[in-house]
């Protein structure tokens, strides 16, 4: 698989939207990337588990609620790599924990997320990881919006590592 294969994979799944859109963070853009498109795609999920597997050296994955949970499934099927789930808060029933799934003090974690662009919902999963013990050095994403999520991880001792970035996906479009 490359880089392009899956580029025209997410557009295929009309996973890029071009009109006016709110992104989370409040601010405004001429595109979206809509990932529940790709995520409910089971060819773009193929091809995302396939490449994030290429680039995984960690002993466990984690994925961010909602979001990047189809993304870590899949992705822990296809490298037999256990996983957990960071949740933005804990729960207020049963166990209530921020962190679902088994993690061991001091385990090496990568977190895989959908779409970069402030970096702000891997921040704050990461450092849920971390207050659980985990080791967390590295952020995976499909998409890099690359509107600063890769400096403001860089604040937190994070590496972003995307699989496509806004440039690459919007080109020659």
């Amino acid at each position: 698989m490359t880089n392009q294969d899956l580029i025209e994979a997410l557009r295929a799944a009309d996973a890029v939207q071009y009109g006016e859109f709110e992104l989370s963070h409040g601010g405004t853009s001429d595109y979206y990337v809509d990932k529940y498109l790709f995520e409910t795609d089971p060819h773009c999920l193929e091809l995302i588990a396939e490449a994030f597997a290429e680039k995984i050296s960690e002993p466990k994955l984690a994925g961010v609620a909602l979001g990047a949970v189809p993304l870590v499934a899949v992705t822990s099927v296809e490298t037999d790599r256990p996983y957990v789930i960071a949740r933005k808060k804990a729960k207020e029933y049963g166990t209530a924990k921020r962190i679902e799934g088994r993690l061991e003090d001091g385990e090496e974690v990568v977190v895989l997320e959908d779409i970069a662009t402030t970096g702000n919902s891997a921040i704050d999963a990461v450092e849920a990881l971390r207050e659980a013990g985990a080791v967390v050095n590295r952020v995976l994403v499909v998409v890099d919006r690359e509107e600063g999520a890769s400096e403001r991880l860089a604040e937190h001792d994070l590496e972003l590592d995307s699989l496509v970035t806004a440039s690459e996906l919007l080109a020659d479009q």
